[in-house]
């Protein structure tokens, strides 16, 4: 194999920092030329300005230069050209035109929103805890802050002030702790702006959110949803009918009555309601050793009872979160609980909670896996 050859192989194994496809296969290589061992290669962009061209301009040099005969790697950088970016977006999206992935039959990946009847139970802190300790386990995770009006996802991920790279239409989702996160925070010209959103226009939103990123292969999506029943819990499930529902409570019974709500619309549109957490529940105080019951107790039970009998089969209470403040420092710090103290007794719960919701009970019998022959 010539030298010009074996620089060519070398290349096929650096992998676009954010689209993790090989650059070759993108097309990015523009020219690549050997002349005594002094290489030099003319890189394209997919955009004008693209961060990560540090991280390629490492990877690159590092990739040639351990090829032996080497002595020399000198790198240009262009952009490329409309016709260039709209072949790279067919190739992510393996050809076909702008979809949302997890609605296709042959979709592997559990869609998971996360419900409540009402806000303020710790519902997006809950997501953010879920999905990290998932990440943990070796899944490919994602999020998906629905909660148009009132998203807090950024700033519980660690990822505020920060912004998708975008490909015109196509974007890539910011990652952090191992998840992919995509909020419409990260798209408003200034943070502190106000979302005043209509029906049929949040509908557009969740369909763009969905299949505008580039998700790449995800296990598990979480989608932090609204409180209440309105629009994007329905429209949660017309989009991606094959979407299951984890509703969050807190131990009042008050709490637990409107929780129930959020189940029933989910059963309505045919939606699995897949079992109930409980947040805020009794804690120890670290003083006297005495449970502290701040918000009551029974909101969970009750819960997951109302919600068995009403689709006729069983919705788990998974389990209990105690009233932490550990988890609202590890918020507040943009650093998830499960990471800053992973042995508090809230990161202990959130993770036995994500092991049962990772043991997946159903067949794979049927659905097409996709494998090349």
């Amino acid at each position: 194999m010539s030298l010009i050859d074996q620089l060519a192989d070398a290349l096929t194994a650096v992998q676009d920092p954010e689209l993790h496809r090989s650059i070759t296969d993108l097309g990015m290589v523009e020219d690549l030329d050997e002349v005594d061992g002094n290489v030099s290669v003319a890189i394209l962009l997919t955009i004008s300005g693209c961060p990560m061209q540090d991280r390629l301009r490492t990877d690159i040099t590092t990739a040639i230069s351990a090829v032996e005969g080497v002595k020399s790697v000198n790198l240009s950088f262009g952009v490329m050209s409309q016709a260039q970016r709209d072949n790279v977006k067919k190739i992510m999206r393996n050809g076909r035109e702008k979809f949302i992935p997890f609605a296709q039959p042959d979709s592997l990946t559990r869609v998971i929103g996360i419900a409540s009847g009402k806000g303020g139970v710790g519902k997006s802190s809950l997501t953010v805890n879920l999905a990290v300790a998932m990440a943990n386990k070796g899944l490919r995770v994602g999020i998906l802050d629905a909660d148009v009006y009132g998203h807090s996802i950024p700033r519980l991920m660690g990822l505020m002030g920060q912004r998708p790279t975008a490909i015109d239409q196509m974007f890539i989702p910011l990652e952090s702790f191992g998840v992919k996160t995509v909020s419409m925070e990260m798209f408003k010209p200034e943070r502190s702006d106000a979302v005043a959103y209509r029906g049929p226009l949040l509908h557009r939103v969740l369909e763009q959110l969905l299949s505008d990123a580039y998700w790449g292969d995800l296990d598990v999506l979480l989608i932090d949803l609204p409180p209440g029943t309105g629009d994007l819990a329905i429209s949660l499930g017309q989009l991606i009918p094959t979407s299951e529902i984890l509703v969050v409570t807190t131990p009042q019974v008050a709490a637990a009555e409107v929780a129930e709500r959020a189940g029933r619309i989910a059963h309505q549109i045919h939606q699995k309601v897949i079992g109930v957490v409980e947040n805020m529940s009794e804690y120890t105080d670290p003083t006297t050793g005495a449970l502290v019951s701040l918000f009551g107790n029974g909101g969970g039970e009750e819960t997951s009872k109302r919600l068995s009998q009403l689709v006729g089969g069983e919705v788990p209470l998974l389990g209990k979160i105690a009233f932490s403040v550990e988890l609202r420092v590890g918020g507040d710090a943009g650093v998830p609980v499960v990471i800053s103290d992973p042995n508090s007794e809230s990161a202990r719960a959130i993770e036995e909670i994500a092991e049962k919701l990772v043991k997946r009970s159903k067949s794979l019998l049927g659905v097409r896996l996709g494998i090349a022959t």
